[in-house]
């Protein structure tokens, strides 16, 4: 049951993340993600990416909540997918490395959601005790 609530809570954060890449004028490229977009060439065009990620993002998590309210069993696989986006997101970081002017907060969280989704996700598969 702990695990349904921690999936519930961290999708309310992947939603609000969202909405942010998503609705802000930069797309958070700059403002959150530290991205210089003013003096480089093809700064609108990393405004874009980060707002078209943003949808692709909401997409995602739209699907995730239905599975979450509607089908209560995909709790696992819901967590799956909150632990693998982190080795994802840090194997893409690895392979395509982006030059930002600070530390974004998502490269900051990233390894420590890992292990803490995995818990998570374990704890989701064990049988529950009567």
């Amino acid at each position: 049951m702990i695990s349904f609530w921690v999936a519930i809570a961290w999708l309310v954060a992947i939603t609000a993340r969202s909405c942010i890449h998503l609705l802000a004028p930069d797309g958070g490229a700059q403002s959150i993600a530290t991205i210089d977009v003013t003096a480089v060439a093809g700064g609108s065009n990393i405004v874009a990416i980060f707002g078209q990620w943003g949808a692709i993002q909401l997409l995602l998590a739209l699907l995730l909540w239905v599975l979450l309210l509607r089908w209560r069993g995909t709790v696992p696989l819901v967590l799956l997918v909150f632990t693998l986006e982190p080795v994802l997101r840090g194997l893409a970081g690895h392979l395509k490395p982006v030059t930002t002017m600070g530390t974004a907060p998502g490269a900051e969280i990233n390894w420590l959601v890992l292990p803490v989704m995995a818990f998570f996700f374990y704890l989701s598969l064990c049988p529950k005790r009567r």
